[in-house]
């Protein structure tokens, strides 16, 4: 049991690595690419749209990974088998991450194409929220209530 905790802590580290690699990698690619920058700035009715749905999937998936996430740790997890209890955390921290990536992938999409600062603060708002999803081995054994074997 002892490594099959390591390995899933391991597993959510790297799941939260490629989290934050992806913006970065978007990053990059929008600072040393000028062919789609700016794209769609000149309709007023995309930038409109784009914004709103933007504002509202991160005023909805934000809360919605944090919350979700501790209710579902509180209701479910009381189990007594430990591996099914470990995989449903893995799955549940991975779609707490999914559901942090729409707004930040969605946000930096809008900076870049149509130049809107509302995109880049949505997307620095579900990257900051993320800090709070941090993974490791002493969270997982804390959060699941799993003491470490002597």
């Amino acid at each position: 049991m002892e490594h099959t905790i390591k390995d899933s802590a391991r597993n959510l580290k790297r799941w939260y690595a490629l989290f934050w690699l992806v913006p970065l990698a978007m990053i990059l690619l929008g600072e040393l690419s000028d062919s789609w920058l700016g794209g769609l700035s000149a309709s007023t009715t995309a930038i409109y749209v784009t914004e709103t749905i933007v504002i509202l999937l991160t005023a909805i998936c934000v809360p919605l990974s944090l919350k979700l996430f501790a209710g579902m740790l509180n209701k479910r997890f009381n189990q007594s088998e430990n591996e099914l209890v470990l995989k449903g955390y893995c799955r549940w921290s991975l779609i707490r991450l999914a559901l942090l990536a729409l707004p930040v992938w969605m946000g930096l999409i809008a900076y870049y194409v149509l130049l809107s600062r509302s995109g880049l603060l949505c997307a620095l708002i579900a990257l900051i929220a993320s800090l709070f999803c941090r993974p490791s081995e002493s969270r997982l054994r804390e959060e699941l209530a799993l003491n470490k074997e002597v």
